[in-house]
């Protein structure tokens, strides 16, 4: 009876094993530059720059999941992932998220308008953040780099480098988030 019932006790770990392990799989996409903490940081006051050059803060936008991309036109990089950004925001205002694009390259409002129009961004609002403060304070080691803050203002996530935010296994674990 006693080694019955340790094989039991076994069998079902090892299938609580298993399928936590699956379910686990799906729910974190497999892309290389995504950092997901497993301990969320507070981040500190963000401010920066509307379209208007009107100073404005993180805590101004208010949503379930806010994505902070920080670029700059001369990035290769950044231009390459915009447009899936801009996709992002145009396709999924129902799961409560805000893309906020701020350029710190330190290029003027006007080159940063030319630049969204080359590309036809056109659901995404425009920012200019100041580059050297911004990098040091959020650690950044180069563009483009996409935070991603929850409703309480903590980081959960961070992609460093370009990525496609169309990405099917990205969109089901971002749905997740929320």
């Amino acid at each position: 009876m006693f080694m019955k019932t340790n094989k039991l006790k076994i069998n079902i770990f090892i299938l609580y094993f298993l399928s936590f392990s699956s379910a686990y799989s799906i729910e974190v996409p497999k892309l290389k530059n995504l950092l997901i903490y497993e301990e969320k940081s507070k981040i500190e006051t963000i401010e920066f720059f509307n379209e208007k050059n009107e100073l404005v803060n993180l805590s101004d936008f208010k949503s379930d999941i806010i994505i902070i991309n920080f670029w700059a036109t001369w990035c290769a990089p950044c231009r390459e992932e915009m447009p899936s950004l801009n996709s992002l925001q145009k396709n999924n205002d129902q799961m409560s998220i805000k893309v906020l694009p701020i350029n710190i390259g330190g290029e003027s409002l006007e080159l940063s308008k030319k630049f969204f129009d080359e590309l036809n961004i056109n659901k995404l609002s425009l920012f200019i953040g100041n580059g050297a403060e911004i990098a040091k304070k959020y650690k950044l080691r180069g563009l483009p780099t996409t935070l991603f803050i929850d409703k309480n203002g903590y980081e959960f996530a961070r992609v460093i480098g370009s990525i496609d935010f169309n990405n099917e296994e990205f969109l089901k674990w971002l749905k997740n988030q929320n």
